[in-house]
């Protein structure tokens, strides 16, 4: 992949979860030099900046209901900036801030077409408000994107559902409640867990996924920095042990990028006040280096 028009779209969200600091991801990645990075590799980098966050701290309780507002009118923005982007062109990148961003991410990048997704994470983000203690709403992204949950967050851009089940592969799951094990087993979405990428390997996993979104022309990637493994990425706010290896992450990047079929990128949940020296934000450009084409060789 060479000399792509890129776009950078901050989404400094931490309202879909109670750990403060995610919401300074985005400079996070910034500062580890993400856009030097990609100039490098010869693509054409544009930054938006960052969308603005509602209530971002003003909110009285931590209440569902109460976030699921100011949740709303940031991926409506998400949503509009994505669309255009994938419109003029471009491939955008969002750096989160929370998963629950995704939900407009997403949806913005398919408003005029289907896209395979490919989601890696050591959660399922499969939750509803009835299965959930939590009621974090990062827990519930893809749920809501395959039309399961809040009314206004399942219609926002459009209305209903915004992917279907059979383009979804699911990679690196380690933590699940068993409410969500249920849903997703009864979701119809392909799921590759740890076991899994131990028993077959990475590559082996890769390959399957890939061939079952081989009838779409396009990828995205939702990337939640916590299916890397804790002691390699400290820097995220529900770490899960036993996650991804350096090489294993660096491995699914730059298989998508031999697919040529990449539409655009979620790179989330980053906490920096988690973290030690930047060190997972610098994981993370890392990542999207080899996701836009960086190899060894």
């Amino acid at each position: 992949m060479k000399g792509r028009k890129v776009r950078i779209i901050g989404v400094p969200m931490d309202l879909g979860q109670r750990q403060r600091g995610v919401d300074m991801g985005p400079s996070a990645i910034r500062y580890a030099g993400l856009t030097h990075t990609l100039q490098e590799l010869g693509h054409s980098i544009t930054d938006s900046g960052d969308i603005v966050i509602p209530g971002h701290y003003s909110l009285k309780t931590t209440g569902l209901q109460d976030r699921i507002e100011p949740i709303r009118i940031a991926c409506e923005s998400a949503y509009k900036l994505g669309r255009e982007a994938v419109q003029n062109g471009e491939i955008p990148i969002f750096l989160g801030g929370d998963h629950s961003a995704s939900i407009g991410t997403i949806g913005g990048i398919t408003h005029n077409e289907a896209v395979g997704i490919i989601w890696i994470d050591a959660h399922g983000d499969f939750h509803t408000p009835d299965t959930s203690e939590s009621k974090n709403v990062h827990g519930m992204s893809l749920a809501v994107l395959l039309g399961q949950g809040p009314e206004q967050l399942v219609n926002l851009g459009r209305p209903g559902a915004k992917i279907a089940p059979e383009h979804v592969v699911i990679i690196g799951v380690r933590d699940l409640d068993p409410p969500e094990k249920r849903l997703m087993k009864k979701s119809g979405c392909t799921i590759f867990t740890m076991r899994d990428i131990d028993e077959l390997g990475m590559h082996t996993i890769l390959l399957k996924a890939l061939d079952t979104l081989s009838h779409l022309p396009k990828i995205h990637v939702s990337f939640d920095m916590d299916s890397m493994d804790p002691i390699e990425v400290p820097g995220v706010g529900t770490p899960s042990l036993g996650g991804l290896t350096y090489r294993e992450g660096q491995l699914i990047m730059e298989t998508i990028a031999d697919s040529n079929k990449l539409i655009s990128l979620d790179m989330m949940e980053i906490n920096p006040i988690l973290d030690i020296s930047n060190r997972s934000a610098e994981m993370a450009v890392s990542l999207v280096a080899s996701l836009f084409g960086k190899s060894i060789i």
